[in-house]
């Protein structure tokens, strides 16, 4: 007998796999011009070819969660910024913020997005961690990762996919300990969607674990916030 937990995974999946097409049509005709998104008292720019915080799950978790936190004089580094919202809530927190992105659209995203709401942060072109010196360690890393293994094409798809063999994680976790103290809270968004097996067997390899600090569903799907140590 297959377990209910897994026959409604794979439920969902066969599901999601013919409403595909449907979803991506209206998504890309959607994401074709400028959006809008707020949250509490922060409004977001979205352009096209930028991941949209409102129209997924994950983005709307995580800035509940962060929303939780004291960040006073917290240092934050946000891995694929997307429109700036997180960094952009965690500055207003009182956090230095530094919000790190591959794509050159959404840097330009970021950086019209904390201007109009009133916050500094800082801004590199960066794929993961490799524009930061070496042992640039802070309080708090975030990150929302693509996960679906496939190899993206450009740079809007890195949002989505981390290569055939999961090359965006084995990049993560390996230098994800040059920037690390011994307080550091490292927090990663997941679905149960993706290889959780998987995706923890690569942070073993370079010595890190994961502990679940939120479960959430919604939409019949399990999100996971977990704290990486």
């Amino acid at each position: 007998q297959i377990p209910h937990a897994k026959l409604s995974l794979n439920l969902r999946k066969i599901i999601k796999r013919i409403a595909s097409p449907f979803l991506k049509v209206f998504s890309k005709r959607y994401l074709s011009k400028k959006r809008n998104y707020i949250y509490q008292n922060i409004e977001v720019d979205v352009m096209p070819g930028v991941f949209h915080p409102g129209l997924f799950l994950s983005t709307k978790i995580l800035l509940d969660y962060i929303s939780e936190l004291d960040l006073q004089d917290e240092t934050f580094v946000e891995v694929g910024a997307g429109s700036g919202i997180i960094s952009i809530l965690a500055a207003k927190k009182g956090a230095k913020v530094t919000a790190l992105e591959i794509n050159k659209v959404a840097i330009e995203n970021i950086r019209t997005n904390a201007k109009n709401n009133d916050v500094a942060i800082d801004i590199l072109h960066s794929d993961l961690f490799q524009s930061l010196e070496p042992m640039h360690a802070f309080d708090y890393l975030i990150v929302n990762p693509p996960y679906y293994p496939k190899k993206a094409k450009n740079e809007e798809e890195q949002a989505w996919f981390c290569g055939e063999n999961f090359e965006y994680f084995e990049l993560f976790f390996s230098t994800l300990g040059q920037h690390f103290h011994p307080k550091s809270q490292c927090l990663m968004i997941l679905s149960e969607d993706c290889d959780l097996e998987r995706i923890q067997s690569i942070a073993a390899q370079f010595g890190f674990k994961f502990d679940v600090v939120l479960e959430k569903k919604v939409m019949a799907e399990m999100n996971y916030i977990f704290r990486i140590y």
